[in-house]
């Protein structure tokens, strides 16, 4: 039998306001009492803030440790876990790890790297290496011609829970203008004018002839296993009735505020990038995640390529936008990511819900985790 966590004297991020003074039971993994006051006995938070553990349904951070320079390969339970340290440590108690299905010449992964990697994750969580709890986010890039054929090496993996369709051609969505394609794939690739000029002929061919039987398959597919599907740099309204078509429900990096307005109408949950709200800007040239939350249209963070980002970045909204509170840019990285993937047993500080809780000290500046628990069990 778990023993009981109590933890008073805390800051209580709830739904809609802040509880000062508060107390918390943890019972057998879960929220068993919450109270105003402090007790006596119990594990002193002296105000800081109690939060439900972070949601993280987009990150491409595991990448970076799998194959940390071009060509390089790490070992993959090791790169595993530097991954899960990072993320836990950032306060993220749920991540969905991006595995990419589909590969071009010039990317460096083969077919079954991928995989394997989701054999890795699995393993190490059968061996209890990990400490965050790992999903999988399959980001399929519908232009490649054997993205299917990737796909299909987890037909019947039930930790896949969410699938992106992706299209990174030219003059498009993420790259509507050829200035941002060039410098990442001509400049930074250091092609040549020719080279390049037959690499982007040969990503609109491919598109043309696969992007759109690519999706409908997809999105047939996860209807048929619950998956939730979401759609990626939409730019246009086309864009969007063609995502309400497939049944999407999270809307990834919206790059018009058309886009994500129409999104977030048709009741998609639109989501950006925590590094775009810390920085002020997209790293892409596309619009500012800052102008979203505005207009009242963001809806998720994602820390993408920094994990301590989405607990950054709610903080950076709820001092620079009025009609933010705490709690409501909380909920971003919280409570509506989890809901918006059928999560509901987490993302919120209420009893009977999962014991995923973060301690946080915000004085100012960065703010700074102190302690994490996942399902009542103290793992940071």
């Amino acid at each position: 039998m778990a023993q009981d966590l109590l933890i008073t004297n805390a800051t209580l991020v709830l739904d809609n306001a802040l509880l000062p003074k508060a107390t918390v039971l943890v019972r057998d993994g879960l929220i068993a009492d919450i109270s105003e006051g402090v007790s006596a006995a119990g594990e002193d938070f002296d105000g800081d803030y109690l939060i439900p553990g972070l949601v993280e349904l987009h990150t491409d951070h595991l990448e970076s440790h799998y194959s940390p320079r071009p060509g390089v390969r790490w070992n993959k339970t090791a790169a595993v876990q530097a991954h899960d340290a990072q993320i836990v440590t950032s306060g993220i108690t749920t991540v969905f790890d991006c595995l990419r299905m589909g590969s071009n010449e010039d990317d460096g992964f083969e077919k079954g790297e991928m995989r394997a990697m989701a054999d890795a994750i699995q393993a190490a969580e059968r061996e209890d290496r990990l400490r965050a709890e790992h999903l999988l986010h399959l980001r399929c890039e519908v232009a490649s011609e054997n993205m299917l054929e990737h796909f299909a090496d987890f037909d019947h993996d039930p930790h896949v829970r969410l699938v992106s369709l992706m299209d990174h051609s030219p003059g498009q969505r993420q790259f509507q203008t050829m200035d941002q394609y060039t410098l990442y794939y001509k400049t930074k690739k250091g092609l040549s004018d020719e080279a390049f000029a037959r690499f982007v002929e040969q990503r609109l061919q491919a598109s043309a002839r696969y992007s759109s039987h690519h999706r409908d398959q997809l999105a047939a597919h996860c209807a048929e296993r619950g998956i939730t599907v979401a759609s990626h740099d939409d730019a246009t309204l086309d864009h969007v009735e063609e995502a309400k078509g497939h049944g999407v429900k999270l809307a990834e990096f919206p790059t018009s505020l058309e886009a994500a307005k129409a999104s977030h109408s048709a009741g998609m949950s639109v989501l950006m990038g925590a590094p775009n709200v810390v920085r002020g800007s997209s790293h892409s040239g596309n619009i500012a995640a800052g102008d979203l939350a505005e207009h009242g249209v963001l809806d998720v963070l994602s820390s993408d390529y920094i994990p301590l980002s989405l607990l950054h970045a709610p903080f950076v909204l709820a001092d620079t936008y009025e009609g933010i509170s705490l709690p409501q840019a909380l909920a971003m990285v919280t409570a509506i990511p989890a809901r918006t993937v059928g999560l509901d047993d987490r993302g919120r500080i209420a009893t009977g819900l999962r014991a995923d809780l973060v301690r946080v000290r915000r004085d100012h500046g960065v703010p700074v985790v102190r302690a994490v628990w996942r399902k009542g069990k103290r793992v940071a």
